[in-house]
């Protein structure tokens, strides 16, 4: 069994790290675009304070998170300078490029002094601009509406999947009660919960899960657990969810359909669990004695798919959150073959990835939209 202070030392790791990169992308705005601004004292003066705000709340947001309860309110507050302080970061850079070519353009003194105030006003709105917006995006949940055609499949399936609801600090009752009453609108035949459902401990959650009681579908919900389950209490979370009359798959598998025309659904732990030592995920384990019907996995994140052999048609995942802030998928794609969507890795296996139906962190997103997807399965 893994060790408590094993969960600690990584969370403190995090924290040391996490605080690290930005103090760095603080430097940066500070040096890279501040400094540069052709502004009065005065208003350098406010935009250096906000730099050192932004990042105590950050300081305050780590503290927050995985040490002390504060009021939703306050979290909130402490949540928007991770994302606000990256966006500006980006906008920085580009107005450090912007700069760059402005500097060497062949025009006259006076218009380069034209152009360099427009850019310094023009880089500060669309930061701001930005950061607005990435903020009433995270408030909006859109259902993805996907057709996967599935080889030797009989009959067509409609699958509604949730992934990535993190709930804990902003992600309330009420929030979970939105995603519910849209999810059952789907009408599916079965729900699929691709992980990370908590990001607190269950004790601070009751009330919230109770909700997953009034999931409607024909043949059930099923869930498996995400990285973030491991931080707070995987055993009580995984007790807890099964209270709720959701079936969660350990390294199993079920049959599920009617009339003997159904599909294989089976479901492995997170790939965490490898660092954990415990919990971990095991595809032979979860294909033992699956019928000869076509097999779809839940697996909490894309990289599994290396794991997969030609045994399972179709992966359905989740963790990456589409990037969740632009552009940082392009940081994803470093550690997940696929960040959203559709894909078809092989001949015989195919990917959909759920960009998330919550948020990690601020509550933002920009260019990644929150779904709850409505997967339509089709005989091929």
């Amino acid at each position: 069994m893994y060790d408590y202070f094993d969960i600690i030392d990584i969370m403190k790791l995090f924290a040391m790290v996490f605080l690290l990169v930005f103090v760095l992308l603080n430097f940066y705005i500070y040096k890279r675009l501040i400094l540069k601004l052709d502004f009065k004292k005065s208003t350098i003066f406010y935009l250096k304070t906000f730099l050192i705000i932004n990042f105590f709340g950050i300081f305050g947001y780590i503290l927050a998170r995985y040490f002390v309860s504060i009021p939703s309110w306050l979290y909130f507050l402490l949540t928007l300078p991770i994302g606000v302080l990256f966006l500006f970061f980006c906008t920085a850079v580009m107005y450090d490029i912007s700069l760059f070519f402005l500097s060497r353009a062949p025009i006259s003194n006076s218009r380069r002094t034209f152009l360099k105030r427009s850019l310094d006003i023009s880089s500060v709105l669309l930061a701001s601009t930005l950061s607005a917006k990435a903020m009433y995006n995270a408030k909006v949940v859109k259902v993805e509406k996907v057709d996967i055609n599935i080889k030797k499949l009989k009959k067509s399936y409609k699958i509604a999947q949730i992934s990535d609801l993190h709930i804990g600090g902003l992600v309330d009752k009420k929030f979970v009660k939105n995603i519910i009453k849209k999810t059952n609108k789907l009408n599916a035949d079965l729900i699929v919960i691709t992980g990370d459902i908590l990001d607190t401990k269950v004790s601070f959650a009751k009330e919230v899960l109770q909700e997953f009681t009034n999931l409607n579908s024909k043949f059930g919900t099923y869930y498996i657990v995400g990285n973030h389950e491991y931080f707070h209490g995987i055993s009580e979370i995984l007790s807890a969810v099964k209270s709720l009359g959701i079936t969660v798959l350990e390294n199993e598998n079920i049959y599920t359909g009617e009339n003997g025309e159904g599909f294989n659904l089976a479901g492995v732990y997170d790939v965490f669990g490898y660092r954990m030592k415990e919990y971990v995920p095991n595809l032979d384990k979860a294909l033992t004695n699956i019928k000869n019907s076509p097999t779809i996995l839940l697996a909490h994140q894309p990289r599994y798919i290396y794991e997969v052999n030609d045994n399972v048609d179709l992966i359905l995942s989740g963790h990456t959150h589409g990037g969740q802030i632009y552009p940082f998928k392009y940081l994803v794609e470093f550690v997940q073959p696929y960040i959203s969507g559709l894909h078809k890795h092989t001949p015989d296996l195919q990917i959909y990835v759920n960009k998330g139906t919550g948020f990690w962190g601020p509550p933002m997103r920009l260019g990644a939209s929150a779904e709850i997807t409505d997967i339509r399965l089709l005989p091929s």
